[in-house]
């Protein structure tokens, strides 16, 4: 009996602490500044609503955490990460080094290129979105419209015409008279497949000289009589030492980098 009292009261506690804890989140928050000069702390206070023109505290901070949730996908979407990251895979296999280098590398390199090339975009969303809202002079959903504009021109630049009729007639929309004019649902699906049918492209010209070597090399084998003989053995390192000796990462990243620009 008295086990069955002390769990009832613990259930209780928990429960008005979750009820507390539920409120305090629910209710927004203001910090200022305390109106002591010798207190060098922030002062919280709860209550408050929203801005003049925009939203309230709550909702702000959901929808941080909602973007924060979807950055990988808006970094694979709408930027120039999927050709990047696929065309280092595609150099990696034809390379024949396995996990050499590891994906933590690809993906690190494939990230500050990213940010290297898209640094000019990031810089026009700054200035036309981001510093207007935080300035109080435009609301969050126009701000979203603005930032909107810098990655539309980023991707129809390197979106292919055929793509983007493909998804204007899936969604049954008339044809705008100008590509600015084109919905975000219709311009990312057509940037993603035109990246990734040019990040193929790129890969199978990287392909070409060390399949070429592949080639020679079981050639010999077979010739010499060394059937048993695994042909990758032999030709990982020679093409290896190609790689290396026309500085091989110089000109597939300084190419990359150039086809963006």
């Amino acid at each position: 009996m008295i086990g069955v009292i002390r769990l009832s009261f613990r259930l209780r506690a928990a429960i008005l602490l979750m009820i507390i804890a539920a409120v305090l989140l629910l209710m927004p928050v203001n910090t200022v500044q305390a109106a002591d000069k010798g207190f060098s702390g922030v002062e919280i206070r709860i209550g408050g609503g929203a801005s003049k023109g925009g939203l309230s505290t709550p909702i702000q901070i959901m929808l941080l955490l909602t973007v924060l949730s979807v950055i990988p996908a808006i970094l694979v979407s709408v930027t120039s990460f999927t050709r990047l990251i696929i065309v280092s895979h595609f150099l990696r296999q034809a390379l024949g080094t396995q996990t050499m280098p590891p994906n933590q590398v690809l993906i690190g390199l494939a990230l500050f290129l990213t940010y290297f090339i898209m640094q000019p975009v990031g810089d026009r969303i700054n200035q036309q979105a981001l510093q207007p809202m935080l300035d109080g002079k435009i609301t969050e959903m126009q701000a979203l419209d603005q930032a909107s504009v810098p990655l539309r021109q980023f991707m129809l630049r390197y979106t292919r015409e055929k793509d983007l009729a493909l998804f204007l007639n899936i969604a049954r929309e008339p044809r705008p008279r100008n590509r600015e004019d084109l919905p975000m649902r219709v311009v990312i699906p057509s940037f993603m497949i035109s990246e990734l049918k040019t990040a193929f492209q790129i890969g199978f010209v990287l392909y070409v000289p060390f399949m070429v070597i592949d080639m020679v090399v079981a050639s010999i084998l077979l010739s010499l009589g060394m059937m048993q003989l695994p042909p990758v053995m032999i030709s990982t390192p020679f093409k290896i030492l190609l790689f290396v000796m026309v500085d091989g990462w110089n000109l597939v990243i300084g190419s990359l980098v150039k086809s963006f620009y």
